[in-house]
C-alpha cells in the first residue's frame, strides 16, 4: 500500500517561513519553490505527491491535471475551493491518503473518510530531512519508536486508539 501525499498548497506555503518569503515576491515564485521542495522530497521518499492550489477566485482556465518534476499539480475550478478537491481526493484514496494542512475543518473531514492529516510544520521538517539526505546521498533511516524492550505489561489504557495508531504509522512513513 503506497502513501499518497495530498498537500494543501497555499496553506503550506503560508505556514512556512522560507516559502512565504518566496511568495511575498510573487505568487508564482512561492508555488515554484514549493514544487521544487516537493520534487526533492519525492526523489528521496518515492511517495506519490499531489499539491492542490485554490483557483476558486481566478477565472483563468488552469490546466486541471499537470505534472512537474514528478509532482502532480491541481488547481480548483472557478467557484470551487481547494478544500473541496482535497476532500474528494481523500475520499477516493481513503487509508492511502495523508493530507498536509493546518485547516482544522479540512483535517477533520478527511479523517472521517479514513485518511490521515498532518500539520504543515511536521511535514516541512520531514521535507528538510529528505533534502539533507539527498545532499549527503544517504538512504532513509528507519525510525525506531524510541521504545525500550521491557517485561512490564502495558494494558489497553497505554495504547493509543486504533485511528491514532494508524495516523502515527502514516506519519512515520514520511
Amino acid at each position: 500500500m503506497g502513501l499518497h501525499l495530498i498537500i494543501d498548497g497555499y496553506n503550506l506555503i503560508r505556514r512556512s517561513g522560507q516559502l512565504s518569503r518566496a511568495e511575498a515576491k510573487s505568487l508564482e515564485l512561492g508555488r515554484q519553490a514549493l514544487i521544487d521542495r516537493l520534487a526533492a522530497y519525492k526523489r528521496v521518499k518515492g511517495h506519490k505527491v499531489t499539491v492542490v492550489f485554490d483557483g476558486a477566485a481566478n477565472r483563468d482556465d488552469f490546466s486541471r491535471n499537470i505534472s512537474e518534476k514528478g509532482v502532480r499539480i491541481r488547481f480548483s475550478r472557478y467557484g470551487q475551493s481547494a478544500d473541496a478537491v482535497i476532500k474528494k481526493m481523500a475520499a477516493r484514496e481513503r487509508e492511502r491518503a495523508l493530507v498536509v494542512t493546518a485547516d482544522r475543518a479540512l483535517a477533520d473531514a478527511v479523517t472521517v473518510v479514513g485518511a490521515a492529516a498532518v500539520e504543515p510544520e511536521v511535514f516541512e521538517e520531514k521535507m528538510e530531512m529528505a533534502a539533507l539526505m539527498e545532499i549527503k546521498g544517504e538512504e532513509p533511516e528507519e525510525e525506531s519508536g524510541g521504545s525500550k524492550i521491557t517485561t512490564r505489561k502495558k494494558g489497553p489504557s497505554k495504547k493509543p486508539p486504533k485511528a491514532g495508531r494508524r495516523r502515527m504509522r502514516k506519519v512515520k512513513k514520511l
